[in-house]
């Protein structure tokens, strides 16, 4: 059962959390959170600037010492906590995240909401596991051992796509490490990255330790990518954007992490089974209305197929209600927002010179015209090179492009600057084997498309970024690792010693 509430009430005292408290930002403006299924306001609040920025990195700071001081095992018992917390409370976070989103309820309840909760139980677990290489006498003459430390005042920022979850993969890695973090959500969707954060203070872990600034990019977020105080940035979003907070982390030589754009492939092989490829690139393609960098983007069919596969693909996209998202029955909802399903229009309407439009293409009427809404859109005929094969739409759009030989397919599927994620479909193992091996990308999904776990890394090759998102692999971006060398013979004289004075 999802449980609303009233947000105007809950955030009354802000939209900043600060060691462990609620409260307005202090750049002096604000911003509006809107439900993008009806263009309505449901919070006003006072974006972050420069000093609440300076005060949330303040605030990770002094709690670092207790926090990076606690055991595993205490860190990992505050996080079962904090998992028990929100799982209390799961109807208010699946109602807030498709409030603020247009997500479809069932989307919420069963994907975003829930994967989000597992990440916090895996990490809780994975706190106690932080191995360095085991201790040995490497050069004989002293024991090594490898020492896995926190890196200090994290500063991460995520996206609007997935408020919940980008929250959960950038807060869990590091807090678990022993790090303090300091999250700029999205200034469009701060809500559910706020309760996550006071449902961290609500289980015991200390005020400070989890910190969130809804603020501009420009203000906000520049402010905590330059912040001195800050040992590492991890950042999602655009590779442009990329590129900026690359720049700013540079200058004062923080650690790096990006997850940047992405162009999936979607390649199906002669071979494949042809109903469950066009049912698995509608739902790559339409999962959370297309806003997602690993969404099934450009199919690349062989020939045999192509024509059976367009059909079956534009069939099922016509079959898919639209609706507001808390209606029972609604399959997809609407985009973020009027400005970002403009944009993903421009793309379709510059496209309609070189290309096809089969299905779809422009936002419905009726009751829904008031909403931020696209159909569902099918494209054949683009060109290799074109826009809309190239660059990321990030909407209901899924293009279409033959090919000949397997390798032609692969090559096809690797000629973007992009490598997150890619799938091909087969029934022959050695077909799918050899597109895993020579697809440029950092998941390839083999005979299915887009679902993810704790367990494993997420995270790109090429403009798509670097570093890894979930799994034990995460630690290694939010650890300093260091080796420690102790001497055991306790001879005061070394050999070694006559390289720079005396002689044997």
């Amino acid at each position: 059962m999802v449980q609303r509430f009233d947000v105007s009430s809950r955030f009354a005292a802000g939209a900043q959390f600060t060691a462990g408290r609620l409260g307005p930002g202090a750049s002096g403006r604000t911003r509006d959170v809107v439900d993008p299924a009806t263009g309505e306001s449901v919070l006003r609040y006072e974006l972050a600037g420069a000093a609440d920025v300076e005060a949330a990195v303040h605030a990770a700071g002094r709690a670092l010492p207790e926090w990076a001081g606690a055991t595993p095992g205490e860190r990992s018992d505050a996080m079962h906590r904090w998992a028990a917390v929100l799982r209390e409370r799961t109807g208010e976070f699946v109602y807030a995240e498709s409030l603020q989103c247009g997500k479809p309820l069932k989307l919420s309840e069963e994907f975003d909401v829930p994967g989000s909760f597992d990440n916090v139980a895996f990490f809780a677990g994975a706190a106690r596991q932080l191995p360095g290489v085991a201790a040995a006498e490497y050069s004989g003459d002293h024991t090594s051992y490898v020492r896995r430390e926190p890196l200090g005042v994290i500063g991460s920022i995520a996206p609007w796509n997935y408020p919940l979850q980008m929250a959960a993969w950038k807060i869990l890695p590091a807090v678990a490490a022993g790090n303090t973090i300091v999250l700029k959500p999205s200034e469009l969707t701060p809500l559910t990255s706020l309760m996550f954060a006071q449902a961290a203070c609500e289980a015991g872990i200390p005020d400070g330790v989890v910190n969130i600034v809804s603020g501009a990019g420009a203000d906000a977020g520049e402010a905590l990518v330059g912040h001195p105080s800050v040992a590492m940035t991890s950042f999602t979003g655009s590779t442009a954007v990329g590129r900026r907070v690359a720049e700013l982390a540079t200058s004062t030589v923080k650690r790096l992490h990006l997850e940047l754009g992405g162009k999936a492939p979607f390649v199906v092989f002669d071979d494949a089974d042809l109903e469950a490829a066009v049912h698995g690139a509608v739902a790559g393609a339409l999962i959370n209305s297309g806003q997602d960098c690993t969404a099934a983007t450009r199919a690349y069919v062989q020939r045999p197929l192509y024509d059976d596969f367009v059909r079956g693909v534009a069939d099922l996209m016509r079959d898919v209600r639209l609706g507001e998202p808390f209606a029972p029955g609604t399959d997809l909802g609407p985009l973020v927002s009027y400005a970002h399903r403009d944009r993903v229009a421009g793309f379709v309407e510059r496209a309609r010179s070189y290309a096809t439009v089969v299905t779809g293409g422009e936002a419905p009427g009726g009751e829904l015209a008031k909403g931020a809404y696209y159909v569902p859109t099918l494209v054949t005929g683009a060109p290799q090179d074109s826009e809309i094969v190239q660059q990321e739409v990030f909407g209901p759009v899924l293009t279409v492009l033959p090919f000949d030989a397997d390798d032609q397919g692969i090559a096809l599927a690797n000629d973007t600057p992009y490598g997150l994620a890619a799938s091909a479909w087969s029934r022959d193992v050695f077909r799918t084997a050899s597109a895993a091996r020579e697809i440029r990308a950092g998941c390839v999904w083999l005979n299915d498309h887009i679902p993810i776990i704790s367990e494993m890394p997420h995270g790109g090759y090429k403009a798509s970024g670097y570093g890894k998102d979930m799994s034990a692999y995460s630690f290694e971006e939010y650890t300093q690792l260091k080796h420690v060398m102790q001497d055991i013979t306790a001879q005061p004289r070394k050999d070694w010693h006559r390289t720079v004075f005396g002689d044997r």
